[in-house]
């Protein structure tokens, strides 16, 4: 399996099937919610995925200070089903921060966490900010990843 880091105009078109496949999969048909996953932002994006062959198995994208949020930021994480629980949405993470804070220079990275996640986004150094909120009738938090002030292990 191989790691990939491509902007949107740098994506075959085999990877961005895949990839829009997969993010239906999961966010739309799984999670039962209906909504517009094109959301234009993707163009933006630079996206990072692992690939087994021609199949995306864990995909995510990021964005610099104010194409998404105010600060850098990651979204749409996800993992096929059949490959969750072996640590590779994790593995993302990690190299979606290495981009940011190393690559870009930026000290916070903000997300949009679905609330059921914030004990395993705190564990990789993301803090909640403001209050719950429902986005596409799930509920999420914002959550802030700060270099200068990661917690202690």
């Amino acid at each position: 399996m191989k790691w990939k880091i491509r902007r949107f105009y740098q994506l075959n078109n085999l990877e961005l099937y895949n990839i829009m496949q997969l993010r239906n999969q999961v966010f739309v048909i799984e999670q039962n919610c209906i909504y517009q996953d094109a959301d234009g932002k993707d163009e933006k994006a630079k996206h990072i995925f692992l690939k087994n062959g021609h199949q995306i198995v864990t995909y995510l994208r990021i964005f610099k200070p104010g194409d998404y949020f105010e600060n850098a930021s990651i979204s749409r994480i996800v993992t096929r089903p059949g490959y969750r629980n072996n640590g590779y949405a994790t593995e993302a993470i990690f190299k979606a921060i290495e981009v940011i804070c190393n690559g870009w220079k930026e000290r916070f990275i903000e997300i949009s966490a679905q609330t059921y996640l914030i004990d395993y986004y705190k564990r990789l150094g993301f803090n909640k900010i403001g209050e719950e909120y429902l986005e596409d009738g799930i509920p999420h938090i914002r959550m802030l990843y700060d270099k200068e002030n990661l917690p202690e292990y």
